[in-house]
């Protein structure tokens, strides 16, 4: 395979995002994708950004927007060489460089490229100990390698294969967990099914008589984080889960995995995860911010063998179903405004073991609250399920991926199941 030196500005035109002033609110809440490093850019597309625009917001950086099939490259902070595909117009952030590409390069392909040139990028920039940042100019006189068109979209109809198997089962898991928590809202905050019967005041407001409230410390349970060794992390050993994994269902930044030797992790007694307990964020952030977030790890996903770090809470209601219950009541405004609040007023933003006990909660005497756990338990676990498949498709992907970019491997050497 012949390769070709040129410079990433010869693939395309390359376009530096901007944010629409901040002050003004009108700029934003529309229906223009708005996207920034906090988005989730673990896919190759993100399906919905954080923020969006409105018309207004977009006039004001009109010059920057991106058309579907632009490719988008993170080129400060800590997510530095992150690479995602616009599927729709899109504006970013000023921590984007992307690339609208002409016609001599196969979108899919730069796409793939620049996931090279990204972990590239990350790796230079870590050489300073300055802020890692790669700017418009740095960024557009990079040197690539690349094929012919036709030799492009061979590489990149291989690779596209195993993404679009990752996002049939990410758009899967989206519906599966959309249906969960639509069940959840008409159950457990619309209360339909109790709309005939007697309503009480509770700690909660008015909720239903049939649907009795209790408080996690006074119901079977077991809370407890982790730790890690003196000294921190180490390079292998068993992976350790940290806050920044906690991120809702079927997520793993793999990218980010630290672990603990094992012969250390044969030693602590606490913090193993054995799979379908709620775990919650614990501590972090900036002064007077805490935002709690939740995911259930199991069924081999991310890891068959995995520890929490001090960081982490793991809290096991005894009952796999009243777990996966906890993890979307967790998830309602009141919990949220509780735990927001408290962990706010912390020095460090955090929570505690008894912030987390003294929470109401719906008891798992009512019947709906089982059958709730009934019913959505086995969606869980096709979405665990799912989002493991997920993680051996993409190390297949990245595997495959710099051996035919080179040239290494020869495309006729892969048979791609269609």
């Amino acid at each position: 395979m012949e390769l070709k030196k040129i410079h990433i500005s010869d693939i395309g035109k390359v376009v530096t995002g901007k944010t629409p002033r901040t002050s003004i609110v009108e700029n934003y809440g529309g229906d223009i994708p708005f996207l920034t490093p906090s988005d989730d850019l673990s896919y190759k597309s993100v399906p919905k950004t954080g923020k969006t625009l409105t018309e207004q917001g977009l006039n004001e950086v009109k010059n920057c927007l991106l058309p579907p099939h632009s490719v988008c490259v993170s080129c400060i902070g800590t997510d530095l060489g992150k690479v995602v595909m616009t599927s729709e117009p899109t504006i970013t952030n000023q921590q984007f460089n992307s690339i609208i590409p002409n016609r001599r390069f196969d979108a899919d392909f730069v796409y793939y490229l620049m996931t090279l040139v990204g972990k590239e990028l990350n790796y230079l920039s870590k050489t300073s100990t300055a802020v890692p940042i790669i700017n418009k100019s740095s960024f557009s006189n990079y040197e690539v390698e690349v094929p012919d068109l036709e030799t492009q979209e061979k590489i990149a109809s291989i690779l596209s294969s195993l993404d679009s198997k990752i996002e049939l089962n990410r758009r899967i898991n989206d519906n599966l967990e959309q249906q969960a928590q639509a069940l959840f809202k008409a159950w457990f905050v619309d209360f339909e099914p109790f709309r005939d019967g007697e309503f009480v005041n509770s700690v909660l407001g008015s909720t239903p008589k049939e649907l009795p409230i209790t408080y996690i410390e006074n119901i079977p349970h077991n809370i407890e984080s982790g730790k890690r060794p003196k000294g921190g992390a180490t390079l292998i050993g068993v992976p350790s889960i940290g806050a920044e994994n906690i991120k809702g269902l079927g997520y793993y930044d793999y990218s980010k995995t630290k672990y603990i030797p094992e012969e250390y992790a044969q030693t602590i007694k606490k913090g193993k995860i054995n799979g379908y307990e709620l775990l919650i964020y614990k501590d972090g952030g900036k002064p007077g911010y805490f935002i709690p977030n939740f995911t259930i790890f199991g069924e081999g996903f991310p890891f068959n063998e995995m520890y929490i770090n001090e960081h982490v809470f793991l809290l096991d209601l005894m009952d796999c179903g009243y777990n996966v219950f906890a993890y979307f009541y967790m998830q309602t405004p009141y919990i949220m405004n509780q735990l927001n609040s408290i962990g706010g007023k912390a020095a460090i933003p955090g929570i505690n073991t008894k912030d987390v006990e003294c929470l109401p909660i719906y008891s798992n005497e009512s019947p709906y609250v089982k059958k709730f756990g009934e019913i959505v338990l086995p969606f869980i676990k096709t979405i665990l399920s799912n989002s493991l498949e997920n993680a051996k498709q993409a190390k297949v992907r990245d595997t495959l991926l710099p051996k035919l970019m080179s040239g290494e491997l020869k495309i006729n050497e892969i048979e791609t199941e269609k």
